[in-house]
């Protein structure tokens, strides 16, 4: 059955990349209303769809912009979140252009939904089943999609800072294994680079509060890592959220070797068009309870390190 949360829950922080102070709300939504976004600093056009085609400039983040130019941004950790809990229909309402980003993952977004509750709706899931394997490329970077029985991520990553080095990590993402296993992910990024970003006016909102930087062989945080190979997990977090504005439930799995946002909405715009290689199907009760979320529980969250 389709799902949405039982009751609104808020959040408050401040923007990523624009440093703007931000207020948002989640709210429930009847059966086959799917995830939109509602900017209520604004009178008219307010409206985003969370889905492929509405996705603009994803270099550093996801950026989703209505046919009114209306955008916001940094939509990931909170797709990621509702994909992972199997939250299918909801609504997003913020005062500003921008997802606040709170600690840098997905954890306080799960922690909410899964306090709030999943309300069952009387209309079946449908899924999106890959039918054959679809890829894209850019240099070195490869995202791709192939058949599989139900949602599986694996990422490759390489960077020259010995912090982070080549991290591999392959999942299957059935009944509960975002919240357990990726969630509470930060994102990450390299001092240098922060100091370019921030010379160019980008990430203002950055910290060593809600990010994981690295310089060299040192982690910067105070803390550290939460896992040896948080950043791997992180872009998993991301691609979750990604592959989530396909609109429906993905069954399939999922690679990524060095791939960003903009690859994985490359990857889906080829997979729709390419209608061989997909078909949408009324997931039966086997096909459903394979799907993300299912079962899961506030229980299942990461215990805080």
């Amino acid at each position: 059955m389709q799902t949405t949360i039982k009751t609104s829950v808020r959040f408050s922080g401040v923007g990523l990349h624009s440093g703007v102070p931000v207020h948002m709300a989640v709210h429930p939504a009847s059966a086959h209303y799917g995830i939109w976004f509602r900017r209520t600093d604004l009178d008219e056009d307010a409206l985003i769809p969370a889905r492929w085609h509405a996705v603009e400039d994803a270099t550093l983040c996801t950026r989703l912009v209505n046919d009114a130019g209306v955008e916001v941004k940094t939509v990931e950790h909170i797709m990621a979140a509702l994909a992972g809990c199997g939250v299918h229909n909801a609504l997003i309402e913020l005062d500003g252009p921008e997802v606040p980003v709170l600690d840098g993952s997905s954890a306080q977004f799960v922690e909410a939904i899964l306090a709030a509750g999943l309300q069952k709706l009387d209309a079946p899931v449908r899924a999106i089943r890959i039918l054959e394997p679809v890829e894209v490329r850019n240099g070195e970077a490869v995202a791709r999609l192939e058949p599989a029985d139900n949602l599986s991520i694996a990422f490759h990553i390489e960077f020259d800072d010995a912090a982070i080095g080549q991290q591999s990590k392959v999942l299957n993402m059935a009944n509960g294994t975002f919240v357990r296993e990726l969630c509470n992910s930060r994102t990450f990024c390299r001092q240098r680079d922060v100091d370019a970003m921030h010379a160019n006016g980008l990430a203002l909102g950055g910290s060593l509060e809600n990010a994981v930087v690295v310089e060299g062989d040192q982690v910067l945080t105070p803390g550290g890592l939460r896992y040896h190979d948080e950043a791997v997990r992180h872009k998993m977090l991301d691609a979750m959220g990604d592959l989530a504005l396909a609109g429906a439930p993905i069954v399939g799995r999922y690679t990524g070797k060095r791939a960003g946002h903009a690859l994985t909405n490359k990857l889906l715009r080829k997979l729709f068009a390419t209608p061989s290689a997909f078909q949408m199907v009324e997931c039966s009760d086997t096909m459903a309870g394979r799907l993300p979320g299912v079962g899961v529980n506030p229980a299942d969250l990461p215990v805080p390190a």
